[in-house]
């Protein structure tokens, strides 16, 4: 278990936060928040095989015996499942457990178990600008909402709504929102699509399989032949093949009128975090795609998109992040 140095400026009762996700299960204890930087200390962290628990609770116990301080009172998990009520489910583990009884049995003061784009939306005011990239620039307003949004396994998006008095999070499903064509080539994949798919879906193009769904339409579009190719393929072979190429080109550009669109929808004028599997590691190809252009032609509100600014996040622990913020914004002031 690794240790950080954290600084003490005022009292701060810890956090225990977590990072629950199908292949590692993530803690670590948050010890101070630094106003000046607009920073938490994350310390006592520790990483385990989620596999190797028959439950979460197991999971927390372990990380609990290993702390060399006071079990903490307060705590927010972040996890990569539906919470229904106080029902959490992390369905590809076959974990389960009602979040009440757990704050019960661990006799926490404090619980909070939120989704992993809650997470990053609740994270998003507390990133560090130097950490990650910006795609388009912009001038967020500092009251205004934020939107956050990625492609990965699917595709997730949240907003950090906020006003005079105060913020929270709204979760949602755009993911499943039907997918827009904005040119003439947009319209030939999502009609090819359609030879499948009843509805086309922004996740249907816009995550891991989508992006290996979007690779063979392009091709059969372009009247060849396409190969069965993974999503991790089809970006190591776009130095060599013309329709991988074309590929990763059109979903980085379409992916810009997604974006405006949940923009717009989020009235996001506190800017835009991409995030997710996917873009971090293309981010050359992003920044040299028509993502800008097509964020912003938004007809008679492009100049509302225009001043927008959308930043992709790169930096580590944004779940472990947006666990503090979740249970230090209720204590703000």
């Amino acid at each position: 278990m690794s240790q950080t140095t954290s600084f003490q400026l005022t009292h701060f009762d810890p956090i225990i936060v977590a990072d629950i996700g199908g292949t590692n299960a993530r803690f670590a204890v948050i010890t101070d928040y630094d106003v000046n930087t607009n920073q938490f200390s994350i310390s006592y962290q520790a990483t385990f095989p989620s596999a190797q628990f028959q439950s979460f609770e197991a999971a927390l116990h372990c990380y609990l015996e290993q702390l060399t301080i006071d079990t903490p009172k307060r705590a927010c998990l972040a996890v990569a499942g539906p919470i229904k009520a106080n029902q959490v489910y992390l369905t590809n583990l076959g974990w389960h457990f009602n979040s009440q009884e757990l704050k019960d049995s661990m006799r926490f003061d404090e619980l909070s178990v939120i989704n992993d784009f809650a997470a990053f939306a609740y994270a998003a005011p507390y990133l560090d600008p130097e950490q990650n990239i910006i795609i388009k620039s912009g001038q967020a307003e500092q009251t205004a909402n934020i939107a956050v949004m990625g492609p990965g396994t699917g595709f997730g998006a949240a907003c950090l709504v906020r006003d005079a008095g105060g913020c929270a999070v709204m979760s949602c499903e755009a993911g499943h929102i039907s997918l827009a064509s904005v040119t003439d080539l947009d319209q030939a994949l999502i009609d090819e699509m359609r030879t499948e798919l009843k509805h086309v879906s922004i996740e249907d193009v816009f995550s891991g399989r989508g992006l290996a769904r979007l690779y063979r339409t392009m091709a059969k579009v372009r009247g060849v032949t396409p190969q069965n190719l993974t999503a991790a393929q089809v970006s190591e072979m776009a130095d060599e093949c013309d329709i991988c190429d074309a590929t990763l080109n059109h979903f980085c550009d379409w992916i810009g009128s997604v974006s405006g669109d949940l923009a717009l929808t989020f009235g996001a004028l506190g800017g835009v975090f991409i995030g997710g599997g996917i873009l971090p590691r293309m981010s050359d190809r992003l920044l040299s795609s028509r993502f800008v252009e097509r964020f912003t032609e938004k007809g008679l509100m492009s100049q509302y998109a225009g001043q927008i600014p959308v930043t992709l996040v790169v930096q580590d622990n944004i779940p472990l992040i947006g666990a503090a913020a979740c249970i230090h914004e209720r204590y703000q002031g």
